[in-house]
C-alpha cells in the first residue's frame, strides 16, 4: 500500500517511520525541505535507537528507511497513495486548507485521515466534496512506542474509511478503539481533564509536580504521571486542547489554570524546551 503523509513533525514523521516499518511505501510531506531532512534524522535516530537496544534487526533498519521517501511538493506526494494522513499542527483553517489541496490531487478511491486530537472530524470534513472518505485516525506520540490508535467515526463516515483505518492500525501493530465524533473523543478528554486538575493542585500548593505524578503512578497504577505526561505532549498542545474543550463542552473542568498558561507565555513547553513541570536534558 502507498501512503502519504502530510506534515513532517513530531507526529508526522512518527507515523511515517511505522508505516514504512510495515512494508508500506510512504511519502513525508512538508513544504519545509529542512524539516523533511530533520524528520528523517529522526526516523534514523528512532530507529538507531533500536538496534543498540536489541528490538530492530540492521536489516529491518534498512528495510524500513528503503520504504520512505520525502517530497516537498504535495500533488507528487500523494499521487498514488490509498491512504493520505493528514498530521500538520491544530489549526483548523491550515487543515481545512490541507485537504483541499489533498482532494484535488489525490486518487478518487483515497482514504483521507486526520491525526487530530482534539479537532472534530465533521468539522474538518466540511471542505470536502466526498467528507464521507475522512476519519480520524489519532496516533499517540512516541508513534513507534505507543500501542494505541483511536479511530474516530464521525456521523457520515464511510464504513469503508473505518474499515481501512481499522486494517491499517493492525498491520502497524496497534490498537485500535473506535469512537463517534465527540469532543475530545476518548482519550483527550479524560485526560486533559486529568491534566488541567494536576496543574490546578500545583497552582494552589497541594504537592509537588513529582508526587502528584507519584499518587497516579503508584496509586493507580499508571505508567506515567500527568504533569510529566504534560510536559512529554507539550504544555502548548495541551493549552490549546483544554482551551478548545472548554469552549466545546462549556465545562470548568477544562478551563486551562492561569499557571499553565503563564508557563506557555514563558516558552517553558515541557520536553521539547528543556522545561516544564520538570527539567529535561
Amino acid at each position: 500500500m502507498n501512503v502519504a503523509v502530510i506534515g513532517a513533525g513530531t507526529m508526522g514523521h512518527g507515523i511515517a517511520q511505522v508505516a514504512a516499518a510495515a512494508g508500506m511505501d510512504v511519502v513525508l510531506h512538508d513544504t519545509d525541505g529542512s524539516r523533511l531532512e530533520e524528520a528523517l534524522e529522526c526516523v534514523r535516530a528512532n530507529l538507531d535507537g533500536g538496534v543498540a537496544k536489541g528490538k530492530v534487526t540492521v536489516a529491518s533498519r534498512e528495510e524500513t528507511l528503503a520504504h520512505l521517501g520525502t517530497e516537498a511538493d504535495l500533488a507528487r506526494a500523494v499521487a498514488g497513495a490509498a491512504l493520505v494522513v493528514e498530521a500538520v499542527p491544530e489549526d483548523l483553517d491550515l487543515k481545512h486548507e490541507v485537504f483541499q489541496a489533498v482532494e484535488r490531487h489525490a486518487v478518487e478511491g483515497a482514504v483521507f485521515a486526520t491525526n487530530t486530537s482534539s479537532l472534530p472530524v465533521e468539522q474538518i470534513a466540511r471542505v470536502l466534496r466526498r467528507p464521507g472518505r475522512l476519519v480520524g485516525m489519532h496516533f499517540f506520540n512516541p508513534v513507534h512506542l505507543m500501542p494505541l490508535l483511536e479511530i474516530v467515526r464521525a456521523e457520515f463516515t464511510s464504513e469503508d474509511a473505518v474499515e481501512t483505518a481499522l486494517r491499517i492500525g493492525r498491520l502497524l501493530g496497534k490498537q485500535c478503539i473506535v469512537v463517534h465524533d465527540a469532543p475530545g473523543f476518548a482519550t483527550s478528554r479524560l485526560g486533559v481533564v486529568l491534566g488541567m486538575e494536576a496543574i490546578r493542585m500545583v497552582e494552589q500548593g497541594v504537592a509537588s509536580p513529582e508526587d502528584i505524578d507519584k499518587a497516579m503512578t503508584l496509586g493507580y497504577r499508571h505508567p506515567v504521571g500527568p504533569l510529566r505526561l504534560t510536559d512529554i505532549v507539550g504544555l502548548d498542545v495541551r493549552l490549546a486542547i483544554a482551551a478548545h474543550l472548554h469552549r466545546a463542552l462549556e465545562s470548568e473542568a477544562f478551563r486551562p489554570p492561569d499557571l499553565l498558561r503563564r508557563m506557555v507565555r514563558e516558552g517553558k513547553l515541557g520536553r521539547k524546551s528543556g522545561e516544564g513541570f520538570y527539567r529535561w536534558e
